[in-house]
């Protein structure tokens, strides 16, 4: 069995990520920690009442490298940066779902998260959790750096085309409002976001270096996120200009055997409820023949595919065991 603790973990992510690991059949989970030290996990989230017994804990990086062999942790820019160090200078390997080691140039991380890097030695160490890219490297990391969910839904249908494409890359994207974390935020209020939709942080989002870094830097891409009146979720419209003649389709075909990836004959395109609560993304394309563009759609789960269930992806790859394991199932239709 692997011991395995949880930072964050009554967060969005982190309670996603113990209902995967609840059902796995090589994970024990022996600590969790959270704000709500001292209370039962069951107290803070009645949803794991005879689920999950075990009590919330404080921050202490000793105790928990004598108690799990791995810990995952989801905090917001900046603030896992000393955690993710005094871990593993106490020699825990850790899978961080925060964006504190996705960005290698500290000063893009720094410009983007407007957060000085203090760990800057554990940049180089840390293996970026996109696994159809960087699988053999994840066999062995010590600390893995999960991708953003936005980018997750960006990069999977980008990457394969990278050298098909040219000039700048137009991406749409919206997600439900989860994407933005437990923490309370008047905009996301309900009487704030139902029956609205509202477009944020043009031109400045802080996920345009990892996306552009994990396409190779090829291109620029215009990010243009959006959070809509909806929980979960994320679909993201991606406009690009071919390189002549490309066949989309063949250069798919590097995704055929991809547990988690599904890609859809030209002209079929994904939809939310189709991944809602699954660990696939989904790739539908279309080619305009009027303006030349190459129209492409993906569908994720941006707190299970995007976040939860690619850090359970990438436990099952560092520790030898089947990928799809505590993953297989459908998407949640209705």
């Amino acid at each position: 069995m692997i011991r395995v603790g949880v930072i964050a973990a009554v967060g969005y992510a982190g309670r996603e990520l113990l209902r995967l690991a609840v059902s796995h059949p090589e994970i024990k989970i022996t600590a969790a920690v959270e704000l709500e030290a001292g209370k039962k996990l069951a107290d803070a989230m009645p949803s794991f009442a005879k689920v999950l017994d075990i009590e919330l804990e404080t921050f202490d990086p000793d105790s928990l490298a004598k108690k799990c062999d791995v810990v995952f942790l989801a905090l917001h820019g900046g603030k896992g940066i000393p955690i993710v160090a005094a871990l593993r200078s106490a020699g825990v390997r850790v899978i961080d779902m925060g964006p504190d080691f996705r960005i290698k140039d500290s000063q893009l991380f720094q410009k983007y998260y407007g957060v000085e890097h203090t760990a800057t030695e554990l940049l180089k160490e840390a293996v970026y959790g996109l696994v159809p890219y960087y699988r053999e490297s994840i066999r062995e990391a010590q600390l893995v750096a999960v991708p953003g969910c936005y980018p997750i839904s960006v990069i999977l249908p980008l990457r394969p085309l990278n050298e098909f494409l040219e000039g700048v890359v137009i991406a749409d994207c919206i997600s439900g409002v989860s994407g933005a974390g437990r923490a309370l935020s008047e905009p996301l209020h309900y009487p704030e976001m139902n029956e609205n939709v509202r477009a944020y942080k043009l031109g400045i989002h802080q996920h345009i270096p990892e996306i552009e870094q994990e396409t190779g830097n090829r291109f620029m891409v215009q990010f243009t996120p959006h959070v809509g009146p909806y929980t979960r979720g994320i679909l993201s419209t991606i406009t690009a200009r071919p390189k002549g003649d490309v066949d989309v389709a063949k250069a798919y075909n590097r995704y055929g055997q991809e547990p988690f990836v599904r890609v859809y004959a030209e002209g079929k395109l994904p939809e939310l409820r189709f991944v809602r609560a699954s660990n696939f993304c989904d790739i539908g394309w279309a080619m305009d023949r009027r303006t030349g563009n190459l129209i492409i759609v993906s569908a994720i789960d941006n707190l299970l595919g995007g976040t939860a269930g690619m850090a359970m992806q990438c436990f099952n790859v560092m520790f030898g065991f089947d990928e799809r394991t505590a993953l297989r199932f459908g998407g949640m239709v209705p």
